[in-house]
């Protein structure tokens, strides 16, 4: 009898210890969790203050230090970063070409890791326009559809992105567009192949403006743009000349007034 109950102190005991343990770990979890969660909070933090700083390289080396995150915030805002960093004049061709598919890799695994993040879904889409431009024209209108799938489905997550919403104009400003040799290709891909307007287009970028007055050079440049496509010179006059006056704070802009003043010396 004494010899069972020295056993079942010594369980009791032991019970006690794992449990000690087992909250001592949980404790130790939380704090780690936390810990980490205000790490990812002090790198967005970081990142955004870079993005808004126009510090393209140091953002990227600061992002790409976190690829294997499972915050879909950060991972969308890498392929950003790895988008931005393509677009400059500096980066080799070849660099190019790696970060285009790079950055499709981080927005799809932000996608994965969240699905209800519209910025996931808004970058993925632009890094899937931008991998078509390596494969292919073929490649590229057939990603067409699922872009503007992805496109859509940001809007629904935030109506009130002005970015996404000009997409899906310069989206149906390309389908407009479009030469016939390429309505060929979209013809032989899909059973009903999508098709646009200017019109279209023109309700999009309007209603870019719209949700963020002046927010982008390039879509007060495809205002204008799509005033000329549509013949009313008076109105194309006035959105290229905002885009020619529009502060250039990026290489980007700098093409957009480019554009635009050659666009109203050719009116």
């Amino acid at each position: 009898m004494q010899v069972l109950r020295k056993s079942l102190r010594r369980g009791v005991a032991l019970s006690a210890g794992s449990f000690l343990v087992y909250e001592a770990h949980k404790l130790i979890s939380g704090f780690a969790e936390v810990h980490a969660s205000f790490k990812v909070e002090e790198v967005i933090e970081q990142a955004d203050y870079l993005y808004g700083s126009g510090e393209t390289e140091k953002l990227y080396r600061l992002l790409v230090q976190h690829k294997n995150s499972d915050d879909a915030e950060l991972l969308w805002r890498l392929a950003r970063a790895s988008r931005d960093l393509a677009q400059l004049s500096s980066t080799s061709a070849e660099e190019k070409r790696q970060l285009a598919y790079e950055a499709l890799e981080y927005a799809k695994k932000a996608l994965e890791k969240n699905e209800s993040n519209f910025a996931a879904h808004k970058w993925y889409g632009i890094c899937l326009s931008d991998v078509g431009d390596f494969e292919g024209i073929k490649t590229k209108i057939g990603n067409a559809i699922v872009i503007k799938e992805h496109f859509q489905r940001a809007i629904e997550l935030n109506p009130k992105d002005a970015t996404t919403i000009h997409l899906i104009g310069i989206w149906c400003y390309s389908f407009a567009e479009m030469p016939w040799y390429q309505r060929k290709i979209a013809a032989t891909l899909f059973a009903t192949p999508p098709t646009s307007t200017f019109q279209e287009a023109l309700h999009y970028f309007h209603m870019a403006e719209e949700a963020d007055p002046n927010f982008y050079s390039k879509n007060l440049l495809f205002l204008g743009k799509t005033y000329l496509k549509l013949n009313n010179k008076k109105m194309a006059l006035l959105w290229l000349s905002k885009a020619k006056e529009y502060p250039a704070h990026t290489e980007e802009d700098k093409q957009v007034q480019k554009e635009a003043l050659e666009l109203l010396n050719s009116i």
